[in-house]
């Protein structure tokens, strides 16, 4: 699953590259930025509905220019979209594009949080998106997010007034946000969340608008702009040798998932907020007008200011450890603070600040990447002292055991202290993302632990404090455990620690179907997280179905070792289908996780546990035509779909298409978004309907609208029409049309249990040539009926069709697979 990608050449962005989990290291401009961070006392809320729709422009200037503490709310993880990096979809998606959020925000400068709402895919009204999020729970994780990050500004990305005009997901954030900024400060709004938190008011609320919301009146947003605040976005910073617009294009193209890779721009540009609510600010241009931002915005918080505007002011770029005593004696002062949320947020920014001061280096790196719960784990530590102050090690404390061990060793400048540990693994609980423990509803993620609400990621157990005495004040770091180890071709890597069940299991496919009466035999990977690992395992499997044997022993000596078990299945006679899950036994305990890895080189390693089964499904279906050649596009799973039920399918590399080596197939079929990704196509569209002139059959699936030509035979062309009602009517045009009745006859009910929705981005108008074979539309619209087109070219078939296959088919929905059937054998009756 690796991707090789470009390499970002700046050194502060090194933590989104390959060397994901590199710790920073940072250099004296960063220092001193971080020293203005720590002297303003101000926070800004940014808050919109998925991954790539915050302004990345508009969070680098509040982070960077205004020094800030800016955060980001996404109300999704954005699991309801397309993956143009790999196949994962759905929840893995959504943990993909949560790392990069977090990388994106490691680039610009802001914080990330989330909701409990589950991305179920497009929404073309807020009426709809509130009825499937559950808009309580919702409201209720904007209102705690404001809460505990206690902005005193909040922006919004879209137009709470304009429902019904853009992604429903999109004006339901804005509209949540509205309605949070009511409640946060009374407490009878969500009493519950008071336990953990304190109401907080923040002082005004703005709409981040552009000329994009005033489509067609240009000369309205024109006057308009007189009252809005204005901010030069294009503004250039020295310490970093790069604008904030180039900034913010670095951390948009942390969004590979989606396609967002960008070139960097540079000058003056514009970013606009319009006022809703709250306390005007006297200078519109300056959001944080009138709002104290000083450290006497805090009780007994101008003493520490006294001594930090000083370092700030004489700061040492050669030398800062010379600053350390007084930011010791800054760090004391903040240490006494009553109000706790800042003397949270204070201390943390002044030790890391003192941290790299100091010079240090500081890692607890395990021998491994991961352990089991109660097991023992060896870890290599190393200290390191790089200025001439006074440092010593007093002692390490494992967070997981709350064990403490004292060391008392002084750390000499630029003299590397090295030990090893054994720490115990004293939890039940496991490392995997928090928000898929429990199974989701279709709007809504389900978390019990309120202060788990809205993180970004699992709060790591395994960490190590670093007690140390540094000019005889005591000061604690901590760090996470981590695996750092070399690899010749790639160089140092770090890894996450991943506590990890003992045994997991994976059945290689998620839907297996059977389209006839032959049993078919069920691969069960079983894969040991520790040493000498053995049990039984077996199949959980519906009425009706059977499986021999009943259960499979299995002994593995080595920790990550896998064994391979298999079972044979066989379906009732009838369709049916159902739940096959594997469940392994050792020791007495029971073991109903799969372990997926996911591996990119521009986000951390994710280890995800999901429940270890897959979908059965009894499918009388026929094909004709057996040998399918296929073009990837952007990420599916739609070959190994089609290979469930029968059919061999080969992938074809588009260099290598030419006028000879297609007509052995008896059906091309393109990836979704092919056009849009496989750039060698449009070189290649020749051949491909050369194919379909002599006799082939050729089925292209949905690509953008945007700047993509599909080079069909006939004009077609598309447009950002979809079905997002995955329950929305369809209705057939052409009922006697071969391609509903060969090998298979399709019917209404075939169109039952479809998942997420039905398709998109259908073509809107096409030639007499084509044939549309079905129509359908969401509630209030008009008939859609570009979902599926055929066209007869020369001997062969051209068929062009938006119908959300690459979801339908991984989920097991049996009329899919029936369709697709006839799609692949249209012609061949």
């Amino acid at each position: 699953m690796k991707r090789i990608l470009p390499l970002i050449a700046i050194s502060f962005l090194v933590s989104t590259s390959v060397f994901a989990q590199k710790p920073k290291k940072l250099n004296s401009n960063q220092i001193y930025e971080k020293i203005q961070k720590l002297n303003f006392l101000g926070t800004a809320l940014y808050i919109a509905a998925h991954p790539d729709d915050e302004n990345t422009r508009l969070i680098a200037y509040l982070a960077n220019n205004v020094k800030a503490r800016t955060g980001y709310l996404s109300l999704t993880r954005g699991d309801g979209g397309q993956n143009l990096i790999g196949s994962e979809i759905r929840e893995l998606l959504g943990v993909i594009r949560t790392q990069e959020l977090l990388a994106a925000r490691s680039v610009d400068g802001g914080e990330q949080f989330f909701t409990r709402a589950n991305d179920f895919g497009y929404s073309k009204h807020p009426d709809e998106t509130l009825e499937i999020w559950e808009q309580e729970k919702v409201l209720s994780d904007v209102v705690w997010a404001i809460r505990t990050f206690k902005p005193d500004v909040i922006i919004n990305r879209f137009n709470h007034r304009t429902p019904g005009t853009t992604h429903g997901h999109h004006t339901t954030s804005a509209m949540l946000s509205v309605a949070a900024f009511d409640k946060v400060g009374d407490k009878n709004q969500f009493p519950e969340q008071l336990k953990y938190t304190e109401t907080w008011q923040p002082k005004r609320l703005f709409f981040n608008t552009s000329s994009w919301f005033y489509r067609g009146k240009e000369d309205e947003f024109k006057k308009a702009t007189k009252d809005f605040s204005k901010f030069d976005i294009g503004v250039y910073y020295p310490l970093k040798g790069l604008s904030n617009n180039e900034l913010a294009s670095m951390a948009s193209s942390q969004h590979l998932c989606q396609g967002f890779g960008r070139l960097t721009t540079r000058g003056e540009q514009t970013e606009y907020a319009e006022f809703l609510k709250g306390e005007k600010p006297k200078d519109k241009n300056d959001v944080f007008s009138g709002i104290n931002t000083t450290w006497n915005r805090i009780e007994k918080g101008g003493e520490i200011g006294d001594i930090l505007y000083d370092v700030e002011k004489n700061f040492d770029f050669v030398n800062p450890s010379k600053h350390l005593p007084k930011l010791m004696e800054a760090y004391q002062k903040i240490q006494l603070l009553e109000d706790a949320h800042w003397r949270t947020i204070k201390a943390k920014q002044i030790k890391t600040i003192i941290e790299a001061c100091a010079g240090l280096y500081l890692e607890a790196s395990a021998i491994s990447s991961s352990g089991t719960p109660n097991s023992n784990i060896n870890v290599n530590f190393e200290a390191l002292n790089r200025s001439n102050v006074a440092i010593e090690l007093a002692s390490i404390t494992s967070t997981i055991n709350k064990k403490t061990i004292t060391k008392e060793i002084e750390l000499s400048a630029n003299k590397k202290i090295n030990f090893k540990e054994t720490i115990h693994l004293k939890t039940t609980s496991y490392s995997d993302p928090y928000w898929l423990r429990e199974t989701a509803s279709l709007g809504m993620y389900k978390v019990a632990n309120q202060e788990l609400i809205g993180l970004p990621e699992t709060p790591r157990e395994t960490k190590i404090t670093f007690n140390l005495i540094i000019d005889e004040v005591a000061i604690s770091f901590t760090k996470n455990i981590v695996r750092r180890y070399a690899e010749r071709d790639q160089g140092e890597i770090y890894e996450p620690f991943e506590v990890l069940p003992v045994i997991t299991t994976k059945l290689k496919d998620k839907v297996i179907i059977f389209s006839d009466d032959e049993p078919k035999k069920v691969l069960v990977e079983v894969r040991a997280g520790a040493n000498n690992v053995s049990g039984k395992v077996n199949l959980k499997i519906p009425n009706g179905w059977e499986v021999t044997p009943k259960e499979i022993a299995f002994t593995i000596q080595q920790k990550n070792d896998k064994q391979t078990v298999s079972f044979l299945v066989k379906a009732p006679k009838n369709q049916s289908e159902g739940k096959l899950k594997v469940i392994a036994t050792s020791n007495g305990k029971t073991y109903k996780k799969e372990l997926v890895e996911i591996n990119y080189n521009h986000i951390p390693k994710q280890s995800v546990l999901l429940n270890s089964e897959a979908k059965i499904v009894r499918l009388n279906i026929k094909k004709s035509g057996n040998y399918i050649g296929y073009i990837k596009g952007a990420g599916d799973t739609v070959p190994e779909n089609l290979r469930q039920i029968g059919y061999t399918v080969e992938a074809i590399n588009p260099l290598e298409i030419d006028n000879k080596n297609l007509h052995k197939y008896d059906a091309v079929v393109l990836g979704i978004r092919a056009y849009n990704v496989v750039k060698e196509l449009k070189f290649k569209q020749k051949f491909l309907l050369e194919y379909v002139e002599k006799g082939g059959n050729m089925i292209v699936q949905y690509n953008t609208n945007r700047n993509v030509d599909v080079a069909a035979p006939f004009t077609l062309n598309l447009s950002r029409d979809r079905v997002t009602d995955e329950f929305a009517e369809v209705r057939v045009l052409e009922k006697n049309h071969e391609l509903l009745n060969f090998p298979n006859k399709i019917t209404n009910k075939d169109f039952k249990g479809w998942v997420q929705e039905r398709g998109l981005y259908f073509p809107n108008t096409w030639s007499n040539e084509y044939t549309p074979i079905l129509s359908m539309n969401d509630k209030g619209e008009t008939a859609k009926k570009g979902s599926l087109l055929i066209a007869k070219y020369g001997k062969g078939n051209y068929i062009y069709t938006g119908l959300s296959f690459f979801r339908e088919l991984p989920a097991g929905v049996s009329g899919a697979y029936k369709l697709f059937a006839n799609m692949l054998s249209v012609g061949k009756k």
